[in-house]
Parts: structure tokens; sequence; C-alpha cells
């Protein structure tokens, strides 16, 4: 990331800098996927629900798999 560090500056105290605001802005994200799935978390266990996973999975990797066989 030396190129987000402005000449004159500290590379240290710039590199914290910026370490501390890669840390508080990935932070939330994952946080929220676990508070869904604890929310969800008694229908994300029945089989109805793996199954809709299961297939919007395979889905998702067929079509890269198409895309990748269709592109250059």
């Amino acid at each position: 990331m030396p190129q987000f560090i402005p000449s004159g500056t500290s590379h240290f105290t710039m590199g914290l800098l910026l370490t501390t605001v890669h840390f508080l802005i990935g932070l939330p994200w994952p946080a929220v996927l676990i508070g869904f799935a604890r929310v969800l978390q008694g229908w994300l266990r029945k089989p109805h629900a793996r199954r809709l996973f299961d297939r919007i999975t395979g889905t998702v990797i067929g079509v890269f798999g198409i895309r990748l066989a269709l592109t250059d």
C-alpha cells in the first residue's frame, strides 16, 4: 500500500492509520452476516433451505463455468 502513503509522512504512522481504517470498514460486514445467520438459524438448518442454497450455489458455479467456456 505504499501508493496510498503521502510523501513526507511517517510510513509507520500512516500505515497504522490505513490498517485501522481498513479494519473499521471491514468489521461491520462479517458482524451483519453473523447477526442474520443467528436470526435465521432455525430456517437455515431445515433441509429445504439447504437444498435451496445448494441449487443456488450449483447454478452460480455452472454459469461461471459456461461463461468461462464461451469467452476467449
